[in-house]
Parts: C-alpha cells; structure tokens; sequence
C-alpha cells in the first residue's frame, strides 16, 4: 500500500493520541494503512479494559471512604467534646448548634483534609518554578518550609486512579480506544469535586461504567452508569424519596429530578428530543430507590449499587407515552432500553460523535449515516465507531480542531516518550488549562467545540507549558527529529521553516508543540 503521510497525519492526530517518540514507527505505520491503524485496536479483546494492580472495586473504595468520614467525624466530635468552654457566659447560639449539625460527612471530610498539592499550592510547587514566590516566603528566605501534609485515602486514591489512565493515554499504540474512553466518560460524566465520594469514585466509575461497554451496546452503559453508585451520589438520586412511598411518607424529604432529567436532557434524547417535564418528574418517580449501601451495610455491601424499595414511588407511569406498570428496580431499566433505543437518541449520539471527531460542524449525511448505523445494530458502540472510521467524510476533513488540554498534554507525553510515574505534572497542567481530571464544572461535561479551547489566554497558557516542557527535555532530542515523528513529509513547509530558525534546541521544540501539526486534530 501506498505510503499516506496527510492520512497518517489524520490517523494520529484525529481518531489517536498522536505519534509516539522512540523507535515506535507510529507514523510510518498510520501512513502505510490509516485505517487499519486506526481499526486494529479496535479488534483486540479486552483491550478497553483498565485492569491495574492495586486498583479497587467500587464497593471496596465505598468502604474505605465511608470509614475515613466516620473517623474524622469521630475525632471532630472528639475535639468539640474537649474543647474549653467559651468564655461568655450561656450556650452557643442556637443557630450555630444546628450549623454545626447539618454539616455533612462529606463536608467535613472536604474541609479537613489535604487539598490536592497540585490544586492547592500551583505556585509553590516544583512543578511550576518560573512562578512567583509568596511574598512571605521571599521577605523570610531563611525559614523552612513545613513539611507537605501526608495524603489521605481519597488523594491517594485518585492519584492512583489518574495515573494507571495517563500511562495507558502515553504507552497506547494509537490512542483511538483511549480517545473513545475519554469521549464517553465526558458524555457520562460526573465531577469529582462534588465531595469525597465522587473524588474517591472517579476513576472506578470509568473503569466499571465506560470501559467494559465501549465497543459494546449503549443501551448497556447507559444502565451502568445510571445504576454506578458515582452517578447516583453525583446527582443527588440517593436522597431522592418517592412522594408516596414508606419513606417520603415518613420523612421531611421529596423527589429529586437531578439524575432523571440528566438521563433525558445530556444522556439520551438531548434537548429538544421530544420529553417533556411530565416526562422528567415520571422518571424520577420511577427511580426512586436507586441508591447505593452505605457504611453500615444495611441494604448490601457498603458502596454497591441496590434497590430500596421503601424509597420506591409505587404504581404505574407514563414516560414518553408509555405506561410501565413493573414494579422495582426493572420499571426504570425498562425505561432506559426504550430511550436507549429511541430515534432521538441515535441523532443526538451521532451528532455529538461526529462534531467531537471530526468539525464542530460536521457534514449533514456523515451524522445521518451514524444515526442509521446506531440504529440499525441496536447502539453497537464498536459498530459506530468502525463507521466513522470508514466513513470519507471523517479522512477528507481538514484538521480544524484544537486537542483538548488533556489531548495536548498526553499527546507531548509520548512524542518525548515520557511515561509518568507521577501524575502531578498532568494534573498541574489539566488544572491550569481548565480542564481537570474528572471534574468538568457541570453535567454537561468540558467543552468539544474549538472556542472553547482555542482562546487567546488558553493559548498563551498552552505555550507557557510548552516552554516549561522545552526547558526540562530539549536537550535529550532533536525537535527536527521529532518534527518527522509527527508529520514527516505532511508538516508543511512553514513549520519546517519555523523550527530549523529557531535560535535554540529549547526554542525549536516549544515551537513544535505549539505548530498546527501538533495542535489541531
């Protein structure tokens, strides 16, 4: 087969995480059979799957969190208990007494422990040297620093999380099955930020909810993810009481539309897929009772998906015209096939596949094409995504989309053959991109389309990074090398030009992360 090198180009940059340095050959490979490169990680068994010794279940990780926020809750009763009493005469107002009492566990557990190093202290950290010091520390050069904070559970935990997904992100071969991951994570997302859990459950909820359904059937991760204790703590469902049930009855609390118009709005049909607020509250009602067990285990192992039938709206409902008159858990998963498959949720998929692959404005008949594929095979996610691959549209494109900030940096990574052992570096970059690991600020998930990323202060942040990266690797590498393990003979001429000018090896290979060639896909 005929050597390809602006298909090559298309295979890394568009479907993959971009060329890796070394002796890898990626693009002499994605040149000689763009589409097979592209396809052949889609054939390997088991190759989605993110199975790292050392990392825990969602139950097991539910226990560890559950107990850390009981003993911290512990130790603060304890210290409130011991404390001297105040030295105004009467008892703390009434108010602060209940302030105190609503605080929850999760809250408590944010408050005391660590920050993130990376999130808490950018400026001080070795990770960023070129940033100023705090003018305390510049007026006291002499005093020593204290020593960092050891890392609780939920910080070593998503370390841990992060860094088995960064160094599959570096050492993949293409990068397109680790693109679909990162695609569907973000159609499915929840943010880690919303409190110890979600932190502690991130990376589980990927690895458990998205990876094993990837090249599966949508209607199989869309019941997963809906039922994944991280998407029920998320969006509040847990709290959610059906108003005629045992416990609404006995309880101050009601329903709660949180996961059920998400489901609907960001999960399935999309905005304007034909449901209506009626809808909304019905599958709402319906379910009522997904929860997950908590520390004590009264409804199962602590942290495990289960049913609580007392939580449970009882009776028929009606959503999107149909009645479900099943009873328990099965009533809403008997709701989730049927929209799984509605045809509003083939266009809404096929949109979002194709703008997030291929343009922010992709063309009118590949989307329609996605839409019959997503259809005719029942949500056969490998199916789909084999059409984009095949598809003309998606190779004749030009390459107009900036990388996410996640893409940028994973895709340096391998170029310059950096396997982490650590993860604070990328996550150091993710945050001042905007873009941090598994917290997007909403629902809805990061932005796809290229305003967002293509900003000018996104961009100057992009070259203050690719500087710091220069600055520490330049002298190991020749970015002229490194040009032809990019793009070879499809970098154009003005890039070429820029980099053999450049006035240092530093200077030449911060101009290479910032080219078209490297930056767009």
């Amino acid at each position: 087969m005929a050597r390809d090198s602006q298909a090559g180009l298309v295979a890394l940059n568009r479907f993959g995480l971009g060329a890796r340095g070394g002796a890898s050959g990626d693009f002499l490979n994605a040149a000689s059979d763009p589409r097979g490169f592209v396809k052949q990680e889609l054939g390997r068994p088991n190759g989605v799957l993110l199975e790292v010794p050392g990392l825990q279940s969602t139950p097991a990780l539910g226990k560890a969190v559950f107990d850390y926020q009981f003993e911290i809750q512990q130790a603060r009763d304890a210290a409130a208990k011991s404390a001297p009493a105040p030295a105004t005469e009467g008892q703390p107002p009434a108010d602060a007494k209940a302030q105190r009492r609503n605080l929850s566990l999760n809250s408590i557990a944010m408050d005391m422990a660590p920050r993130e190093p990376s999130k808490e202290q950018p400026a001080k950290s070795a990770e960023n040297p070129n940033a100023a010091m705090a003018p305390t520390e510049a007026m006291r050069p002499n005093t020593p620093k204290p020593l960092p904070a050891p890392l609780n559970i939920i910080q070593k935990t998503f370390r841990a999380e992060a860094l088995a997904r960064l160094q599959r992100a570096v050492m993949a071969d293409c990068g397109f099955v680790e693109r679909l991951v990162v695609f569907w994570s973000n159609h499915f997302c929840i943010s880690a930020n919303k409190g110890g859990p979600a932190r502690m459950w991130a990376g589980s909820f990927e690895r458990e909810a998205i990876r094993p359904h990837v090249l599966g059937r949508f209607g199989d991760m869309l019941k997963a993810v809906e039922q994944h204790p991280a998407m029920l703590f998320f969006l509040d469902n847990q709290q959610s009481l059906g108003p005629d049930s045992r416990a609404g009855k006995n309880r101050n609390r009601g329903l709660i539309e949180n996961l059920a118009r998400e489901i609907l709005e960001l999960h399935t049909l999309g905005v304007g897929g034909g449901y209506t607020q009626e809808d909304v509250t019905a599958l709402a009602n319906i379910i009522t009772g997904w929860t997950y067990a908590g520390r004590l285990g009264q409804l199962g192992a602590p942290g495990s998906f289960v049913f609580n039938a007392n939580a449970h709206q009882p009776g028929a409902q009606r959503v999107m015209g149909k009645i479900y008159d099943a009873a328990g858990v099965t009533q809403g998963e008997a709701v989730l096939a049927d929209i799984a498959r509605h045809r509003s949720t083939a266009k809404f998929i096929a949109g979002k596949f194709a703008r997030h692959f291929v343009a922010d404005d992709p063309p009118p008949a590949l989307v329609a094409r996605l839409a019959d594929v997503f259809t005719r095979t029942d949500g056969d996610l490998k199916a789909l995504a084999t059409a984009l691959v095949d598809s003309d549209e998606a190779w004749k494109a030009p390459l107009s989309k900036m990388r996410s900030p996640y893409e940028f940096l994973v895709a340096s990574g391998r170029l310059l053959a950096q396997i982490p052992n650590d993860p604070g570096r990328y996550l150091t970059g993710l945050n001042a991109l905007g873009q941090p690991l598994w917290a997007p600020a909403g629902p809805n998930g990061f932005p796809d389309g290229n305003a967002a990323w293509a900003a000018p202060e996104g961009i100057k942040l992009r070259l203050d990074i690719s500087a710091q990266i220069a600055s520490r690797l330049a002298d190991g590498v020749d970015p002229r090398d490194l040009l032809e393990l990019v793009a070879a003979d499809a970098a154009s001429s003005e890039t070429r030009r820029t980099i053999e000018r450049a006035e240092s090896r530093q200077q030449a290979l911060a101009l290479l992360l910032m080219s078209p060639e490297f930056q767009r896909r």
